[in-house]
């Protein structure tokens, strides 16, 4: 077949590399002038173990698989990652009966090493952690991101496949058994592909309502959720990635670290109307009341902006948090068409498991 996958992204390439591996001719549209430049760029790069996830569930089946799979790829490929390992700690009875709930979730979801601490294990472990206990999570880890990307981009342009950059798709339109997509930018083109996946992240839901065919009411609302970055000053307080229970709409301001060791904090939850990307620096009144329930010792003046993210969600305040979306022909009745909605965290994590599973459906 010759495929189309629109968006450059982390899922984007990853689906485009596994649709070229099989031998299909594979273009990717990408709007920008670069790989990654949307929700890809701007996320904490961790690795996901796959605890937090209904049984069942994509976000479950895919962070899971997927976690593995990209362990893998990276030993394969050389892209920079640690398995440093991370803590989802409770500051109180409520928090406590929270992480127990998230520990059973993990062992159903049949997640590797984790462990259930003590305050007093956890401290050992971190000594400036307060908590009242832990959930030790061994196999989550962190990664380059932009390495991956580039790793993925080398397979897919290894296999045959080309990425156009500067291209946005504008509408795309059946033609008997095939599908005209009307790429614009500053060179406009109408392309004919036997297939299409829609990987836009932030546009996908523009792009499902621009294909001709598609029932609008499969199109689902996109809601977004701006998350805010905090850099801290000084030398990092803990070797591990620390995180509280879950609030509404995220996972809580957690403590991050790349792999220059530098610590940040984030991401936290800003319900947005519109794609802004400045981080304001009030917002850090916020963070020092969160971050000094596990860390105490938190200075005064550490904390200053660093860059924030927009996760491209299917429910809003309040709502149980939606499941990934694709939405193939075995769903929708249209062949060689697949749009993918609410791919936001564990996205990045899920990335080689969700390309297989769109490979799959477009062999169906």
């Amino acid at each position: 077949m010759d495929v189309l996958v629109i968006g450059a992204g982390v899922v984007g390439l990853a689906i485009a590399r596994a649709v070229a591996m099989q031998g299909h001719g594979v273009i990717v549209a990408e709007k920008t002038g670069g790989i990654g430049n949307g929700v890809s760029s701007r996320n904490s790069e961790v690795i996901h173990a796959g605890m937090y996830y209904p049984e069942g569930s994509l976000r479950a089946r895919h962070c899971v698989n997927g976690r593995r799979m990209l362990y893998a790829f990276c030993d394969s490929h050389g892209v920079p990652y640690r398995k440093c390992g991370k803590l989802i700690v409770a500051t109180n009875d409520l928090e406590q009966a929270k992480i127990e709930g998230i520990y059973q979730q993990g062992i159903a979801n049949g997640v590797e090493g984790l462990s259930f601490l003590s305050a007093e294990e956890a401290k050992a472990l971190e000594p400036n952690l307060s908590c009242t206990g832990a959930v030790l999570s061994r196999e989550t880890g962190i990664i380059d991101s932009h390495a991956l990307m580039l790793a993925l981009q080398g397979d897919l342009e290894a296999a045959g496949g080309m990425i156009a950059f500067h291209a946005p798709v504008e509408r795309i339109a059946q033609n008997g058994t095939r599908w005209n997509v009307h790429v614009g930018g500053p060179e406009p083109t109408e392309i004919a592909v036997d297939a299409v996946v829609n990987a836009a992240g932030l546009g996908a839901q523009g792009i499902a309502s621009a294909t001709e065919g598609y029932a609008p009411e499969r199109v689902p609302p996109l809601v977004l959720a701006k998350g805010n970055y905090f850099g801290c000053l000084g030398k990092p307080a803990f070797s591990r990635l620390i995180y509280p229970a879950p609030v509404d709409g995220g996972l809580g301001t957690h403590v991050t670290l790349d792999l220059a060791g530098r610590m940040r904090f984030g991401p936290d939850v800003e319900w947005v109307e519109r794609e802004v990307y400045e981080v304001e620096p009030s917002r850090a009144e916020s963070f020092y009341a969160s971050i000094r329930r596990y860390w105490p010792g938190l200075p005064d003046g550490a904390l200053v902006p660093d860059y924030s993210g927009i996760r491209p969600k299917l429910t809003g305040p309040g709502e149980k948090a939606a499941d990934f979306m694709i939405d193939g022909p075995a769903e929708h009745g249209l062949a060689g068409l697949v749009h993918l909605f609410g791919i936001e965290s564990p996205g990045l994590t899920s990335c080689l498991s969700i390309a297989e599973d769109v490979a799959e459906r477009l062999d169906a």
